[in-house]
């Protein structure tokens, strides 16, 4: 199989520019509501911030993962090796690269990686 279609990496990179600004806003956004909370208050409104706090820690760390992954998925469109599986070096098929352009995995590599990880943890 050749190179992926031009048309293909262009609308995956469309789709990876508005992902990318969409989750800049997000972050933005996370950061802003946990900035207006009310700090005021008696023990239980303490254990409310507390959790209060770990979910905006886990959302800012899920989000800022999915930047990493988009910022790669870039690096790899402008080095030419975009679209390749990490695992099976064979071409992810299109339409998983247009519903998570990020992926860095065929549908294949994905559960060769998945049973190797699932043989470990036992």
């Amino acid at each position: 199989m050749e190179r992926l279609a031009m048309t293909l990496v262009d609308e995956c990179k469309s789709r990876l520019l508005a992902a990318k600004a969409e989750t800049l806003n997000r972050l933005s956004q996370n950061r802003a509501d946990y900035a207006s909370r009310d700090d005021r208050g008696d023990e239980i409104d303490q254990s409310m911030r507390t959790l209060a706090e770990n979910q905006f820690l886990s959302v800012q760390n899920r989000l800022r993962m999915r930047l990493l992954e988009i910022e790669s998925a870039l690096a790899r469109i402008e080095s030419g090796t975009f679209g390749l599986c990490e695992e099976t070096a064979e071409f992810i098929e299109a339409e998983r690269l247009l519903a998570i352009p990020w992926t860095r995995l065929s549908i294949e590599g994905a559960e060769l990686r998945e049973a190797l990880k699932s043989r470990f943890v036992r």
